[in-house]
């Protein structure tokens, strides 16, 4: 997508894949990959390609002026809004951010976010890594957003791998606890030895068993997924996990 993003989106659509989830939005300029908006929405109309959801720099403004942030979440609203996206996502937290107070304080922040962007007519969520997961004497960060942000403000985008690689629960009792909140999902499998990212079908998690819980989670769209380690490289790992995921498991949504 850097080097040419325009090339990458027609490829990976003649793979199967319909939806997409955006990186790199430059806020004042309004801009998606180097491009208007309005230009990259009619790349991926182009290819019959929607994109629902968007990964927003929003850790850059956490520990700024809260009006910094909400001018950021202003600007993100009109890209969302531009590409024809439902959900704005908050995806990460810096290593200096991951302390129990600051999960405090980013609940604060997530809920007045969530806020606004409702307002516009649109979703808010957020993605969780490991790092929610680590124990704080008794308390983790992933407990402290579910207990402290409003369900209708804030709904949360799972990532399976980082739930199987290092959550204390299954994503199974995690849609229990806030069954619907979990709109939407990011797929990718985990290698059997390393533990790293891999192609789908390549890896230990059986999603034979998560994807039947669809309905109870809430689950609206998602996103196939990998992030690094390609046995071969990106492109090619795109279209193995496309293959795979059509071949064996999109029947089993529930």
């Amino acid at each position: 997508m850097a080097d040419d993003p325009i090339k990458t989106l027609k490829t990976i659509a003649g793979f199967g894949y319909q939806d997409t989830e955006i990186y790199g939005f430059d806020g004042p300029a309004n801009k998606y990959y180097g491009m208007p908006a309005a230009d990259f929405k009619k790349v991926l109309e182009d290819n019959a390609l929607t994109s629902t959801s968007g990964h927003y720099d929003f850790i850059k403004y956490f520990n700024g002026p809260d009006e910094e942030l909400m001018r950021y979440t202003d600007q993100c609203i009109v890209g969302a809004h531009a590409l024809g996206q439902q959900y704005i996502t908050w995806p990460w937290l810096d290593p200096e951010s991951r302390s129990i107070e600051k999960f405090k304080i980013l609940a604060e922040k997530l809920n007045r976010i969530g806020e606004r962007v409702n307002k516009a007519k649109l979703g808010f969520a957020y993605h969780n890594h490991d790092f929610e997961f680590i124990d704080h004497d008794g308390e983790n960060g992933y407990d402290i957003i579910l207990a402290n942000t409003d369900p209708k403000l804030v709904k949360l985008q799972i990532d399976l791998y980082w739930v199987a690689h290092s959550s204390p629960l299954s994503a199974h009792e995690l849609f229990l606890k806030a069954p619907g909140r979990y709109v939407m999902w990011h797929i990718k499998d985990m290698h059997k030895v390393s533990r790293d990212y891999t192609e789908m079908g390549n890896g230990s998690i059986d999603y034979t068993k998560i994807l039947p819980d669809a309905t109870l989670s809430g689950m609206e769209y998602y996103y196939i997924e990998q992030g690094g380690n390609f046995a071969q490289n990106p492109i090619q790992s795109v279209k193995d996990s496309a293959d795979y995921f059509k071949k064996n498991l999109i029947g089993l949504f529930g």
